[in-house]
């Protein structure tokens, strides 16, 4: 039996919209105004997710509005992480809204969760401690979520900063390649993606927004690999529908 690697729901596509040699150099000023709004973005995504806690911990559900939003936040958020210092992969200056925004090159999308479990919103914080210490080295005080457990395993401290870590200090290094190049540098791309993406799942199932445990895997490159059909681990066995050459099927299948 071909066994298939089911994608993950957190979705983090980008795609490399050619830099300009020198903008990096100022755009931390440029995004002073978006800092400013993701301040009361995440003070508001810190009191919807405490009232989610809640919805799911006698409901089992997630209420869709409020996970509409914290959605939207972190798209937000990704995306002024992807224009700045978390990646300089755009010039493109990111839209003030929620929303997904098909042209804009950096998205995010999680899938919806009809259920999940009252008990794991208890210890999502503690199952995520192995990822925490990836993610130190990955992206130091960077993109991605840091949630703990108060004293009644009920407040959550979320938080959202600029970038660093190894994140930083690549990106950094491209962006002096770019100044003298013109080029930004496709293996460091792919890589700070990789890093980008492993982070954003993370700080979406201690969102409470899956119960699905982030895989310790580094997806590297633009192209999440759950916006793509899940494809199968190894060969299939020969004879079987699934042995059939990928370019025989139809487009669109």
């Amino acid at each position: 039996m071909t066994e298939y690697r089911t994608p993950y729901p957190v979705r983090v596509n980008a795609s490399l919209d050619a830099p300009s040699r020198w903008l990096w150099l100022v755009k931390w000023l440029l995004l002073i105004p978006h800092f400013v709004v993701l301040i009361f973005l995440w003070v508001a995504f810190w009191v919807v997710g405490v009232i989610a806690f809640f919805a799911i911990l006698f409901t089992g559900r997630y209420p869709l509005s409020l996970f509409d939003f914290n959605v939207g936040v972190m798209r937000w958020s990704w995306r002024v992480h992807y224009y700045g210092y978390g990646a300089n992969g755009t010039d493109h200056y990111p839209p003030f809204t929620l929303a997904e925004v098909p042209e804009y090159p950096a998205h995010l999308d999680v899938s919806y969760p009809e259920r999940l479990s009252r008990g794991l919103i208890f210890v999502k914080w503690f199952l995520a401690i192995p990822h925490y210490l990836v993610l130190a080295i990955f992206v130091g005080g960077g993109l991605w979520l840091t949630t703990r457990a108060g004293e009644n395993d009920t407040a959550w401290d979320n938080g959202w900063s600029a970038g660093g870590g190894l994140v930083g200090l690549l990106v950094l290094i491209a962006a002096i390649v770019l100044l003298f190049t013109g080029r930004y540098p496709t293996p460091i791309y792919d890589f700070v993606l990789g890093m980008d993406r492993w982070a954003l799942r993370v700080a979406a199932y201690t969102a409470l927004m899956t119960d699905r445990y982030p895989p310790f895997r580094l997806d590297q490159g633009g192209t999440d690999p759950g916006s793509v059909p899940a494809q199968p681990i190894g060969p299939p066995p020969a004879g079987t529908p699934e042995a059939v050459p990928p370019a025989s099927v139809p487009p669109g299948r």
